[in-house]
């Protein structure tokens, strides 16, 4: 597996992981606040942006990826971290954390519940809204073949539901998100992502509940206000399924809350992040 993306700043280290059609750029307006007290590991996932896995065969499920992304941390000397991921990098992040939980600290997940609820609850809402969930998961390779005719419009497409029309994507990163989508082999790498999500990735949590696995670390989780359905279960509410630890709210901005709405999230963040035992531990040797 060779990753790319950025590495930098002192201190207890922090995973980042981005989403849906983005690649690490994503993490832009945050990454400089969070590295005065972190050391962070921004990647692209595998097969998006510029990741290259050795081969996408068996599928890269979000259990290969996390097992994937445990040995990068490894190799920089990272033993034990926290993670914070955002829309699919949440996905992979909560996964990691269950089957992984010795190197675990502390998980953020911004703007997504669990692949077996959210699929538990999908609605003519839904499925209208995020239709490229269903798309993307068709066999191969009609997807591929058809996102080939026009990939920028896609991505923009995409872009412009994610973040309710508002101008929040200045032209650069816009730029660097349509570059990678330009690449056919990252159009393949997404498809196989949402495949492995109804598939693969559907029944690990499925098996998880089954046998009343929990996530053993402190869990932050953040969404955007819009999504909140009246009538419907908060994100906290239906991740205390899962873990005993969790903590939450609502925010501003659309479904890109880490280009949405960069404050808030660093407000939420950052004394959640203060609470994991790394970062207690190296306070209390710089006193």
């Amino acid at each position: 597996m060779s990753f790319a993306g950025v590495v930098g700043g002192e201190g207890a280290p922090v995973l980042l992981l981005h989403g849906y059609p983005q690649t690490h750029v994503a993490w832009r307006r945050m990454a400089p606040a969070l590295a005065k007290h972190h050391a962070l590991v921004v990647p692209d996932l595998p097969g998006y942006g510029a990741s290259r896995p050795q081969a996408m065969t068996p599928r890269w499920t979000k259990r290969r990826v996390g097992k994937a992304l445990v040995e990068l941390m490894a190799s920089l000397g990272h033993d034990r971290f926290a993670v914070v991921g955002h829309d699919r990098g949440a996905r992979v992040a909560y996964r990691m954390a269950l089957d992984q939980p010795d190197r675990v600290t502390a998980l953020a997940c911004l703007a997504v519940v669990p692949t077996l609820d959210a699929m538990a609850a999908v609605d003519h809402h839904f499925a209208t809204r995020a239709s490229h969930w269903f798309f993307l998961a068709q066999a191969a390779d009609l997807p591929e073949r058809l996102l080939a005719a026009d990939p920028d419009a896609f991505l923009d497409r995409a872009l412009t539901t994610m973040t309710g029309g508002r101008d929040v994507i200045e032209p650069d990163a816009r730029e660097a998100y349509r570059a990678a989508f330009r690449d056919p082999a990252v159009r393949h790498a997404i498809c196989e992502d949402y495949r492995a999500a109804l598939d693969e990735d559907l029944a690990h949590d499925t098996a998880d509940r089954a046998r009343g696995r929990r996530l053993s670390c402190p869990l932050l989780v953040l969404w955007p206000g819009a999504d909140a359905g009246s009538g419907r279960v908060t994100p906290v509410e239906t991740w205390r399924q899962w873990a005993d630890d969790v903590s939450g709210a609502a925010t501003a901005g659309g479904h890109l809350l880490p280009e949405d709405a960069p404050d808030e999230i660093l407000a939420q963040l950052g004394p959640f992040l203060a609470r994991s035992p790394q970062s207690r531990a190296l306070s209390r040797l710089v006193r």
